[in-house]
């Protein structure tokens, strides 16, 4: 069955717990999604604070992916770039599908539900992410199109004595 998704679904408590239980357990089985494990939604809700902030401000939107029972099982955040010479293409953070939901597709469906969303946005030429080395993530990318376009070795500090590449990969929409 596929995810029902959803751009700027309506900000409620239904959505913050569903985004603090996905951001949570997907941290939690090894996603590279800002925190290393273990982490408790109490830990991650600073951080989606911060995201409300920035989607209340119209610098992010949220696109949600929802299973059959109506679950929040995914999301990316296409946040605008503000610097003046670079508003032509956006950032995609938080790309996440919940660990149940893993090996079904949905990764992928979340990207070609990012970038159809993307291409309903004026001016926009590009989007652009960074991911963490050491995970094959980047191997996921480029398989939905996005082309690696720079690496800063040792740019992510996951622990003392683990550093991994900061990956920065484009998707340009033209």
């Amino acid at each position: 069955m596929p995810l029902n998704f959803v751009l700027d679904p309506p900000v409620d408590l239904q959505l913050r717990d569903g985004v603090l239980t996905l951001w949570t357990d997907v941290s939690n089985a090894g996603g590279a999604v800002g925190f290393v494990p273990p982490v408790t939604p109490d830990d991650i809700r600073p951080e989606w604070v911060r995201h409300l902030t920035a989607m209340s401000e119209g610098r992010i939107r949220l696109l949600a992916g929802y299973d059959e029972d109506g679950t929040l099982a995914a999301t990316s955040f296409i946040a605008f770039n503000t610097h003046r010479l670079m508003t032509h293409w956006v950032w995609l953070y938080t790309v996440m599908v919940h660990p149940r939901h893993q090996g079904k597709g949905y990764g992928r469906d979340l990207l070609a539900a990012t970038e159809s969303a993307v291409r309903g946005f004026d001016g926009i030429e590009a989007i652009r992410l960074t991911c963490r080395g050491g995970t094959g993530v980047e191997h996921f990318y480029a398989s939905c199109g996005y082309k690696e376009v720079g690496r800063v070795p040792d740019g992510i500090r996951v622990a003392d004595g683990d550093d991994r590449d900061d990956i920065i990969m484009l998707l340009p929409l033209k």
